[in-house]
């Protein structure tokens, strides 16, 4: 059965009548005003933002809303003020759609879900009053964890095998620390620190996320650290001017060619999507990854997520505690993990 938006919308420029919206002009957004705006700030993620605009795009073009999703957003939020029962009425004939997605399992109950938080942080921003309980009430119950794996070693070793200088660092990195993807967009050269015992590098401690709210930190195995600093001092090396604010990661360069691709001198930094991006071509290039079979809607591991798993699976391994694991992969300010996690640096 096909679901069709309640009272659908048309944005337009000159014509406004009961199921008809002006869209408002392009403007410069104001701060406080514009809730695409207030939308954007709500999240410190980039990543979390790209995925929360294409849900919120897929939403408005449901609805039919034409435009930039400056506009789209202006359009909603304007009527929806107006008139709180026709978004509560549009948000449960789109969120019953996924339902019935979910039922022929096309879609997993937390993707469903997923759209719950997206349409939620939206209409909170834009002081949408939506009865959010009687929205889910009924929806059925998300599993904690996806059904997936973590990748095996082979298949990390395979990774770093991808001729880019930088993909053994990222995999070494995220695979003996447990860090989420977004948190090299605050890395620096600065937040590795070498620990030395009896002359030796045995481990690195890793602040993440440093100087925000959620700082924490981890450690990372000697092989990562030694990855990471041979990395820092080849761009030393070529003319770059390394130092403790030095991004951890950054753009390539071409030294015959320093305008094809960045000059070295000017560094950029590599964001979460572009590590992300790296990964998975370090994936498909050395055979890791294969195309989906027939009936299949996701690899067996996540490119980025599957690291943190496999980080998580070692230290059950070692003997870790559980809890201590899940402060780790979770980030409890409220509980810091104990020092005593440096015991197991030798067993990853």
């Amino acid at each position: 059965m096909e679901y069709e938006p309640a009272n659908k919308i048309k944005v337009t420029t000159t014509t406004t009548t009961t199921n008809v919206i002006a869209a408002a002009p392009p403007t410069t957004m104001v701060d406080g005003t514009d809730p695409y705006s207030l939308f954007i700030f709500a999240m410190n993620s980039p990543v979390t933002r790209e995925v929360y605009v294409r849900r919120l795009k897929r939403f408005f073009e449901f609805l039919g809303l034409q435009g930039t999703i400056e506009n789209q957003c202006r359009a909603f939020a304007e009527r929806g003020r107006i008139d709180v029962n026709w978004a509560f009425a549009n948000i449960v004939t789109y969120l019953q759609l996924h339902r019935q997605r979910v039922e022929r399992k096309e879609i997993a109950a937390a993707t469903l879900r997923n759209h719950v938080k997206t349409l939620r942080l939206f209409c909170e921003m834009a002081d949408i009053e939506i009865r959010w309980k009687k929205v889910t009430r009924g929806f059925p119950r998300a599993r904690k964890y996806a059904d997936d794996r973590a990748p095996t070693v082979d298949e990390l070793r395979l990774m770093t095998q991808y001729p880019d200088r930088r993909i053994k660092a990222i995999v070494y990195t995220m695979a003996s620390s447990g860090i989420k993807l977004g948190a090299w967009d605050y890395l620096r050269w600065g937040h590795v620190k070498p620990i030395q015992r009896d002359g030796r590098t045995v481990a690195a401690k890793l602040s993440v996320y440093a100087g925000e709210e959620d700082q924490y930190f981890t450690f990372i195995t000697p092989e990562a650290y030694h990855t990471l600093e041979g990395w820092m001092q080849y761009r030393k090396e070529c003319g770059e001017s390394i130092s403790e604010k030095s991004w951890l990661m950054r753009d390539l360069w071409d030294v015959s060619k320093p305008r094809a691709m960045g000059m070295v001198t000017a560094p950029k930094r590599l964001k979460s999507t572009g590590v992300k991006r790296l990964a998975e071509r370090a994936l498909w290039a050395q055979g890791v990854r294969k195309p989906l079979e027939d009936g299949q809607r996701r690899h067996e591991f996540q490119a980025d997520h599957g690291m943190r798993k496999w980080f998580k699976t070692r230290c059950e391994i070692a003997g870790v505690k559980p809890d201590t694991c899940v402060k780790y992969t979770v980030q409890d300010l409220d509980n810091p993990v104990p020092h005593s996690i440096t015991t197991i640096v030798h067993e990853l």
